[in-house]
């Protein structure tokens, strides 16, 4: 009798002694990984394509996200998605996949990490808490899946903020709950469902120390409107200063090459299918300047967007010639089925000048593809079309807008404002 209370009270002594995990933490699953296991399950995708490589995710506070490998299975699966200081542990890196052998959805995302190779993923039959984890992109558990859509979210390019509402479950999004991301209804304006790529700013518009400039971004949710990022793309107003113009301008690029302001690296097979010329297309005008009513003349950086040369401000810089000033006038074609209305195309890039409400003040005005869909999949739209009917003049009215709302020169680019209905918007088309 006497010894099996003393055991009881030594239980009970040690239960005392034993350290508190913190709510939202995780301990350590296993001590060790089996490696041939773990390098069988989670193979790298070699050919995949890339928007993001080795970036961060921040969460609306700054925080950042990570992984343990030691906190799931002896494969590095069932892993829980942490949040951390930025910095202060391993894992925060991750690769943000548009195509590959686990992705064959055009405008969708596999989220992975570049630590263990595995992959963002939602499983509502799991108990609820543990919902959210990393597993094996494909859907494997010994790496031998294809793809599957509990791993695949909605992306239009941009760098955030953001929201992941997996595919599997398109009205819950991954919402961060402490120290880890769980899921629960999406929720418009709900900052712990806010993410941003690198050096974005949060949510709320403020940068991280480390972001001197704005940068553009956009939503990353799988609804059925977040295909087309005129209607659901959020972007931060990037600097109003013109860029820098060589007497030769800035080329297009043909090899990877950073981008300014999706914080990722340009992708020239993405660019080429985004914006595919349409050479069956009426074109009124092919390769003129277009002069603002300030005076200055259009000006595209092909550098100045996402990976896909989306999302680019269209600059006003004094006429000089170059070839970013130059600009197709399409009247007819794949994307413009409307009577008396025309596209502003770029010459160099077959982006088209683009309107969206959406976007914070100063930067509803972008390059975009032409369609209006980030994967150049799309067919018309109205943001795009401006009234014309012949002539060396036109006002950039988009349709969308009902003549209520107009392109107009800003601070260093295009911006929008009420239609004034007079001459002061009138911009000019000079051969």
């Amino acid at each position: 009798m006497h010894s099996s209370i003393l055991v009881l009270l030594g239980l009970q002594s040690l239960a005392a002694a034993s350290p508190i995990t913190p709510a939202g933490s995780f301990r350590r699953a296993v001590t060790e990984l089996n490696q041939a296991a773990f390098e069988e399950a989670q193979q790298p995708d070699n050919t995949a394509t890339k928007a993001f490589s080795n970036t961060q995710i921040k969460t609306s506070d700054g925080r950042c996200l990570f992984v343990d490998e030691l906190s799931g299975d002896f494969r590095a699966n069932l892993t829980p998605i942490q949040v951390a200081q930025c910095g202060a542990t391993d894992g925060q890196g991750w690769d943000v996949i548009t195509a590959g052998k686990h992705n064959n959805a055009k405008g969708s995302a596999l989220v992975v990490s570049t630590l263990t190779n595995a992959c963002f993923n939602f499983d509502p039959r799991r108990a609820s808490g543990n919902q959210v984890i990393l597993f094996s992109c494909g859907g494997r558990a010994d790496g031998g899946g294809q793809v599957t859509d509990s791993q695949l979210f909605a992306f239009n390019g941009g760098s955030g903020p953001l929201s992941f509402s997996p595919n599997n479950e398109k009205q819950s999004c991954f919402t961060v709950k402490g120290n880890v991301v769980d899921v629960a209804p999406c929720a418009a304006g709900d900052a712990n469902q806010q993410f941003t790529f690198g050096n974005a700013p949060v949510a709320g518009g403020k940068p991280t120390e480390t972001n001197a400039q704005s940068t553009a971004t956009a939503t990353f949710t799988l609804t059925a409107t977040a295909q087309n990022p005129s209607q659901t793309s959020e972007v931060s107003a990037p600097s109003a200063t013109s860029p820098p113009v060589a007497s030769g301008g800035i080329p297009n690029p043909t090899e990877a090459v950073p981008v300014s302001r999706a914080g990722g690296v340009l992708q020239p097979s993405a660019v080429a299918e985004s914006h595919e010329r349409d050479d069956t297309a009426t074109r009124a005008f092919t390769s003129v300047s277009i002069k603002a009513p300030n005076g200055q003349c259009l000006f595209i950086d092909p550098t100045a967007g996402d990976f896909r040369e989306n999302l680019i401000p269209v600059s006003l810089v004094n006429c000089a010639g170059t070839p970013n000033e130059k600009f197709d006038i399409i009247t007819a074609g794949k994307h413009n089925n409307a009577k008396n209305s025309a596209l502003v195309v770029s010459s160099l890039t077959n982006g088209c000048i683009s309107f969206d409400g959406r976007r914070q003040a100063g930067d509803t005005v972008t390059l975009f593809s032409c369609g209006g869909r980030a994967a150049g999949e799309g067919e018309t739209n109205n943001g795009q079309l401006v009234p014309f009917t012949g002539g060396t003049s036109l006002v950039l009215a988009p349709e969308s807008e009902r003549n209520a709302t107009c392109i107009v020169p800003g601070n260093g680019r295009l911006d929008s404002a009420p239609c004034s209905n007079d001459n002061s918007q009138v911009f000019a088309i000079i051969a």
